[in-house]
């Protein structure tokens, strides 16, 4: 849990602080690569680490991850230029992706079955507590001491972690080879990973149909497709066991989680701009509105942690939980500038509580579903594919508002029937930020004459509500692609989940992961063979 707050809360309380980061390392040009460089390293690297945990223990990646993600801190409190900053938090995605993959393995190794869906939920819930105090513990280091202290703040969590891991963790020895590792296919799934990643990624300044895009997504894609033919018919112990995927449990849930990332990422990264940009909020005080849905998040994680093992159908409720998210959003796009910040508040709770049970669902289900042998990489593997989906959101909902924003906000404007002289220098191109910035809007507005500022004011809710419009189709959009998630979640067969250690006794379930030792997978007596 520690090392699991150490990680979540870096990525919420850098955040807060960018604004300052940028100011003082005049870095504006380059900001989106400072969360680009580290969401692309983390990404990449999780399907790397959870197989090599698998094959030689996962107590010395945790302290690897740790001791790593420590020094790229430290490192990132000491820039003194944004080149540098982007490359030390390249580092710490390095390390930060091998924490992730292997964070909720470990709770594999350490409970048995029925424990470890309960604890998975508080697990859940820790990562949702994070986003909660994360904007706040943030916001009060950087205007009380310095941005640089939001980096040197993680080494003294880290370092009680890394103390309670290494007197408290138990180590699994492994038998396993350096030479048994999968090199061709690692260095293969890295080339093809990172300029696909970062095609994704540069499309918010990018064009999908751009020279830089279209050469990074094809370069990228073409030599996955390679490292995907390498993979299944030459590597002998494969980084990524594709037959995983012949699992009933584990393909749903890698894909539930995908497209759940997408949806998800829908109502994080903007409701923040409903709060701001349509409900005129500031953001200190959307800030706060995000605690509700957070909360949602929170709560209702853990108890989805404690309803699976005395649920037998517990597919429902991963369907309960996307059909919550996507109540949350439709709910959502009825919102307009003149709707109370409340209310709003109220579909994020509703929006965050269906994210907060789907959230240990699918961990849970493959690391009780699967051989011990192979529990390393196929928690990765959920853990990637999450983080894949929410790259694929980012770039996909983010393009969506941008391409759209513009025609709503001219055809708003346009039903005014305004003297085009009473348009001349408001903002209606651009992105929100910059069409609706408050210190922009009244420089604006002092410079017109008091006659004219009644029809700019018409102007700006016209404004407002073009952007309420925007949304209101990112919002239906990523409900579009939740129902593709609940629906593939409903083809799930439950395996029961046995009390005591595994393997339970019981009878042998499905074929075996080519490239791992296996032992039969044993489910408790009477269970469904094809489960």
């Amino acid at each position: 849990m520690l090392t699991l707050l150490l990680v979540a809360l870096d990525q919420t309380v850098v955040g807060t602080a960018m604004p300052r980061i940028i100011a003082n390392l005049n870095g504006l040009s380059a900001y989106a690569w400072v969360t680009t460089a580290y969401l692309v390293a983390s990404t990449v690297v999780v399907p790397v680490s959870g197989k090599l945990g698998d094959m030689f223990g996962r107590k010395p990646f945790v302290l690897v991850g740790m001791v790593g993600f420590m020094a790229g801190s430290w490192l990132s409190g000491l820039s003194q230029s944004m080149t540098e900053l982007i490359a030390f938090r390249a580092v710490q995605g390095i390390f930060g992706g091998i924490l992730f993959s292997i964070i909720f393995t470990v709770l594999a190794d350490i409970f048995e079955p029925a424990q470890l869906v309960r604890v998975q939920g508080l697990f859940g819930a820790v990562f949702g507590l994070s986003s909660v105090i994360g904007p706040t513990v943030g916001g009060w280091i950087t205007d009380n001491l310095s941005w640089r202290w939001v980096f040197y703040v993680n080494i003294p969590v880290g370092a009680l972690a890394i103390l309670t891991t290494v007197f408290f963790v138990p180590y699994v020895k492994s038998k396993a080879s350096w030479k048994e590792i999968d090199f061709v296919g690692v260095v293969l799934l890295i080339v093809g990973l990172i300029p696909f990643l970062i095609g994704l990624s540069i499309t918010n300044t990018h064009a999908w149909n751009s020279p830089e895009v279209l050469t990074l997504l094809i370069g990228g894609g073409a030599v996955l497709v390679a490292f995907w033919a390498f993979e299944t018919r030459i590597a002998g112990n494969p980084v990524v066991p594709f037959d995983l995927f012949r699992r009933n449990q584990f393909a749903v849930m890698a894909l539930m989680t995908f497209f759940t990332a997408i949806g998800m990422f829908g109502g994080i990264l903007f409701v923040p701009l409903l709060y701001q940009g349509v409900l005129s909020i500031s953001a200190t005080n959307s800030g706060n509105l995000l605690i509700p849905m957070l909360g949602g998040l929170v709560v209702f994680s853990a108890i989805s942690g404690q309803l699976l093992p005395r649920i037998k159908y517990y597919r429902i409720i991963g369907v309960l939980g996307i059909a919550g998210m996507i109540l949350g959003l439709l709910l959502l796009t009825t919102v307009t500038p003149s709707t109370s910040p409340w209310t709003v508040a109220a579909y994020t709770v509703i929006l965050g509580g269906g994210l907060g049970l789907t959230f240990p669902l699918s961990i849970s289900v493959v690391q009780v579903a699967l051989p011990q042998q192979v529990v390393g990489v196929a928690t990765s593997q959920i853990q990637f594919w999450r983080n894949l989906g929410g790259v694929v959101g980012t770039a996909v909902l983010g393009s969506i508002l941008a391409n759209r924003l513009t025609t709503h906000i001219e055809s708003q404007v346009a039903a005014l029937h305004l003297p085009p002289q009473l348009l001349r220098g408001v903002p209606i191109g651009g992105s929100p930020q910059s069409i609706l910035d408050p210190n922009n809007l009244a420089h604006i507005r002092a410079a017109l004459a008091p006659a004219a500022r009644p029809a700019f004011d018409q102007v700006i809710h016209a404004i407002r509500l073009g952007l309420a419009d925007a949304l209101h189709d990112v919002f239906l959009i990523g409900a579009a692609i939740l129902i593709v998630a609940m629906v593939t979640s409903a083809f799930l067969k439950e395996v029961p989940i046995p009390r005591g250690r595994r393997p339970a006794p019981g009878i042998e379930a499905e074929p075996e992961v080519r490239g791992q030792v296996q032992e039969p997978l044993r489910l408790a007596p009477g269970a469904n063979a094809d489960g």
